[in-house]
């Protein structure tokens, strides 16, 4: 076919052949498909503007969260529990100390020798006291735990009853009486010092021994 041929087919076909108009739209469609097969649509879509105070609260709040935690993990360790919380604990070891026969770790009646025996072993030196002439005996005494610290623990016989005499440090606080599991309670703090004793012995016995304590302790410390 010759150029002049091709030239007259061509102008044939324009001016007879039937044009079809594209549906509204179509271009725009193509160009979003063309889009969306090229560009991923987590890029495609902008991130999200993080507000500008997030910046700073939020290692503010993980911080204020840890260190709540610590704060009242830090509370359980360090405040004194309850009177009835600490009492459940003298009674139950007092009775581990009957039952493992284990009253003492320094056998003595003479309080210069049980009082040296507790230096280096606490982080503080515990009141030791003769009551022999009130009729409690010094016999000796222990480590032991209460309330998860160190505490000594200073033996005492009044007759056939034992009393075991848990001293540690501890501001002022009121005065306890108490029975647990059968066994007569006395606490109070004087001199910088709670003490709880605990026996088998009646309350009205057991208050006794706590009254001559005190009155020597009192005594002690007038005592330039």
């Amino acid at each position: 076919m010759s150029m002049h041929d091709d030239g007259a087919l061509s102008t044939l076909i324009r001016r007879e052949a039937t044009r079809h108009a594209p549906p509204a739209g179509l271009a725009e469609r193509i160009a979003a498909e063309v889009r969306a097969a090229t560009i991923p649509a987590a890029a495609a879509a902008p991130p999200a503007r993080k507000r500008p105070w997030r910046r700073w609260f939020d290692p503010v709040l993980v911080f204020g969260t840890g260190a709540a935690t610590a704060w009242l993990i830090l509370a359980s360790i360090s405040l004194p529990g309850t009177p009835d919380r600490v009492g459940d604990e003298i009674a139950a070891s007092h009775v581990r100390s009957l039952m493992a026969a284990h009253l003492t770790d320094v056998n003595s009646t003479d309080r210069h020798t049980v009082k040296p025996w507790f230096a280096g072993k606490l982080d503080f030196s515990p009141p030791v006291h003769d009551l022999a002439a009130q009729g409690y005996a010094l016999t000796g005494g222990r480590l032991d735990v209460i309330g998860g610290r160190p505490v000594a623990a200073l033996v005492y016989r009044e007759r056939d009853h034992v009393i075991n005499l848990f001293v540690w440090p501890a501001p002022a606080g009121a005065t306890s009486a108490q029975t647990r599991q059968g066994f007569s309670l006395a606490g109070w703090t004087q001199a910088g010092m709670q003490f709880w004793a605990v026996s088998d012995a009646s309350p009205q016995d057991l208050q006794g021994f706590a009254q001559s304590l005190r009155t020597r302790i009192d005594a002690a410390a007038s005592t330039p």
